[in-house]
């Protein structure tokens, strides 16, 4: 496949792309790509159509699929198509990448209040990875969800298991986009340089970190930091609403979108709790329209699969 903008990928070349093409299309956008995060076991808000194809429909170019079961794989409201998997299915009705998060827990460490359980399936390990990618996902996000008590060390570790296991065959992003849970851990010291290096020789292909302005202490010139320290050695920055922020007012969302574009976001996540399970819709729109204008964004929404 010629390398385009992601932008410019229809859906046929967006869900056949490779990892290395995937990544170069990313970069060629400068700053253009939105990743939407939707929960596996909820049921969709309109019922009859899930939240996968919803998301696709706002703008959305990659979806993540959050709580996602690797060893037991479901989508709530999704009957996969006889002969594929969940996420091929997913992949065939939306016509986008689908990425899978799996969660580095640190069994080791002080969660405040009590510890969410996270199912083996969940867990970010060699055979969860393998088993997500050969189930058609092109991109694993090693990550924690709220209360679970992962670690950067945690994370660090699992990122180079799981490239020893897929080799260049899966991207793979790393970090958090709130404490975790973790005990003690402020918003604007929880990821150093050293642990952004230590992420980097693990092998990750993307950086992940809070937008500014979601986390406390994550400013535009903290995360700009970051950002042009990862730029500087050839890998990707993915700038996360983790914290619910995406069930908040357009002009919140508008804010957080430019800033983080501002301090060098290859990628724009927004998170999946404006509705349970899903940002508000309008707000990915929004977000999109913010970063990209309304042409690249009506174009991605009408776009034929």
């Amino acid at each position: 496949m010629s390398i385009a903008r992601i932008l410019d990928l229809r859906p046929e070349e967006l869900v056949r792309a490779t990892a290395k093409d995937l990544l170069a299309a990313i970069r060629a956008a400068e700053g253009r790509t939105i990743l939407a995060e939707v929960i596996c076991p909820v049921m969709p808000i309109l019922y009859d159509v899930g939240n996968a194809e919803l998301v696709a429909a706002m703008g959305a170019d990659i979806i993540l699929l959050n709580l996602y079961n690797a060893q037991q794989p479901a989508v709530f409201g999704l009957s996969p198509v006889v002969g594929q998997s969940v996420i091929e299915t997913v992949k065939g009705l939306t016509g986008r990448p689908i990425g899978v998060n799996l969660e580095a827990v640190d069994w080791d460490s002080d969660v405040q209040g009590k510890r969410v359980k996270v199912e083996q399936g969940r867990m970010a390990t060699p055979d969860n990875a393998r088993q997500a990618y050969e189930q058609g996902a092109c991109m694993i996000t090693v990550t924690g969800n709220p209360g679970t008590g992962v670690t950067n060390s945690q994370i660090r570790q699992a990122v180079a298991q799981i490239r020893a296991e897929l080799g260049e065959n899966i991207i793979i992003a790393a970090g958090k986009m709130h404490a975790a849970g973790i005990d003690g851990v402020a918003g604007d010291s929880f990821l150093s340089q050293a642990e952004v290096d230590g992420f980097l020789s693990a092998g990750a292909d993307i950086i992940l970190m809070p937008a500014p302005g979601t986390v406390p202490g994550i400013t535009v010139d903290s995360a700009r930091a970051v950002a042009a320290y990862v730029h500087g050695h050839g890998r990707l920055v993915m700038t996360a609403v983790g914290t619910s922020q995406e069930g908040a007012d357009t002009q919140t969302i508008r804010t957080i979108a430019l800033n983080a574009k501002m301090a060098g976001a290859d990628i724009h996540h927004i998170g999946d709790s404006g509705y349970m399970g899903i940002a508000v819709p309008e707000n990915i729109m929004d977000y999109s329209i913010a970063v990209r204008g309304r042409r690249h964004t009506f174009r991605r929404m009408a776009m034929r699969v």
